[in-house]
């Protein structure tokens, strides 16, 4: 049974709402001012709360304020119930972040649907996202909508960026996290000897650069298009405000975030101590998976060499060992793995 928090100062429809939600199945939690109803809150976490804006002791916009800034009650579903109507009331309450607004008198109805909805978004999150691609666009679409946001990805401006063009340079500050929309952007370092390590490749639906925002640091690598891209940028704001609103997206982007950090960790412990063999074979079945349906890996041997960390030519001479033991085919502008799971049993 799900709980609901109203805070109402008045009486009567604190009673006559109570009795409503209680009938319509929700346990409920009653509060006169928004003081008590923060005390109730911290006491007894709601799933849900109704709050009146003008209160004695302390009003709905404080209330919503003390839920943002506590992390035991950031992110829960926020109705406000007022019977003011101006448009700066109703503003300033969706940029503190209100779910929804209801105006008194309101329609049974209208609040039952209201309370449903918003429930059913935030139920919408599921336990596990997988740290793909696709799980993670399927994340960002249901946080999105959860957190009363809009797409984070659409109606937004794409900008195209030319192949070989830096889209971010090590050491710049954050200012916004990028959606490829067409093309790849790699992500890479230079070594102190010159030589580049590609840290990253991203493809189509796939976000990137969140890193340094999450860390409040400079960009620890330079972003550049492998080919012609085009980019949504998504300010920092926007993005910021998505993980800070909903403790459970908070968690869930957490998770998506320690599968990319546990593959460079996989990344850099198979150039520590890997062979050349298994470290070109694993990139290969990487990017293998990445193609999907297409099959065709397109990538420049020279990106191909600087994601396995090692020399143009040692990493052609392993594919043509490969080529040899019919595990893939070598053509001028792209490879084709033929036989995956061999190739697999073939690194060791």
């Amino acid at each position: 049974m799900k709980t609901i928090l109203l805070i109402e100062d008045d009486e009567i429809i604190r009673e006559n709402t109570a009795e409503l939600l209680e009938m319509a199945g929700y346990a409920v939690l009653t509060a006169e001012n928004g003081q008590l109803g923060v005390a109730q809150a911290l006491a007894t976490k709601p799933d849900l709360v109704v709050c009146d804006i003008m209160m004695p002791v302390l009003d709905g916009y404080g209330v919503l304020q003390i839920f943002n800034q506590n992390k035991h009650l950031a992110g829960v579903p926020f109705i406000f119930l007022t019977a003011k109507t101006e448009r700066t009331d109703l503003r300033r309450g969706m940029a503190l972040g209100a779910d929804d607004y209801l105006t008194k008198p309101f329609d049974k109805a209208e609040l039952l649907s209201a309370i449903g909805g918003r429930l059913n978004r935030f139920q919408h999150l599921k336990p596990e996202y997988a740290p793909t691609t696709q799980g993670l666009g399927e994340f960002l679409d249901d946080a999105s909508a959860l957190g009363n946001l809009s797409s984070l990805s659409a109606d937004r401006k794409a900008h195209a960026v030319r192949k070989k063009q830096d889209v971010y340079l090590e050491g710049d500050e954050p200012t916004r996290v990028y959606f490829v929309q067409a093309g790849r952007v790699k992500t890479v370092k230079i070594t102190d000897g010159g030589k580049e390590l590609i840290t990253g490749l991203y493809g189509p639906g796939e976000f990137f650069g969140y890193l340094a925002l999450l860390d409040h640091t400079p960009h620890t690598d330079s972003a550049v298009a492998v080919d012609d891209a085009e980019l949504v940028y998504i300010p920092q704001d926007d993005f910021t405000q998505l993980l800070l609103r909903n403790t459970a997206v908070g968690q869930q982007f957490i998770r998506l975030l320690a599968g990319r950090v546990r593959e460079r960790e996989t990344q850099l412990l198979a150039m520590a101590y890997s062979s050349i063999r298994r470290r070109v074979a694993d990139v290969l079945l990487r990017l293998h998976e990445q193609a999907g349906a297409e099959g065709s890996i397109q990538l420049a041997r020279d990106d191909m060499a600087a994601m396995v960390g090692t020399a143009p030519e040692s990493l052609i001479r392993t594919l043509s060992e490969f080529k040899a033991d019919g595990l893939v085919e070598l053509m001028p502008k792209c490879i084709r793995v033929l036989e995956p799971e061999k190739l697999r049993r073939a690194r060791w």
